[in-house]
């Protein structure tokens, strides 16, 4: 696959996730998929397969709420793709908010999001994830 294909397949699984594809979602997931996410935080952890996929997103969708004031940067090389993006929002449990400067790394393999590797502001969401005292 060709890098603009390879960018084409990640922005087709960000918009899947944004707008609750599921089918979608998993039909661009490579099987195998492997979601790394960095911190100490509920979410943190490695998460494989499409049903750690599943799992993942329906944690997410339970326990953060998210938004992205800006568009992300989509930079790619052979089968890498870099999204650099920037994203603010709260955690329900705690009601606190966080801002959050990320770096998704992503391989595409086959035509399929194979793995993803976040770089996050783990110390916003852990501060995040606290109850105040």
């Amino acid at each position: 696959m060709s890098t603009q294909e390879n960018v084409q397949i990640v922005k087709d699984f960000f918009a899947a996730m944004g707008s609750g594809d599921k089918q979608g979602l998993l039909a661009i997931s490579d099987e195998d998929i492997e979601w790394i996410i960095p911190g100490e935080w509920p979410l943190a952890g490695t998460h494989r397969r499409h049903e750690g996929l599943t799992d993942l997103l329906q944690k997410a969708s339970e326990m953060v709420e998210t938004s992205y004031p800006e568009p992300p940067e989509f930079i790619a090389q052979g089968d890498r793709v870099l999204v650099v993006g920037f994203a603010t929002g709260k955690l329900r449990a705690t009601n606190r908010t966080f801002e959050d400067n990320w770096v998704f790394a992503i391989t595409v393999r086959n035509g399929k999001v194979a793995k993803i590797r976040e770089y996050i502001d783990t110390l916003a969401l852990a501060r995040a994830s606290e109850l105040q005292r």
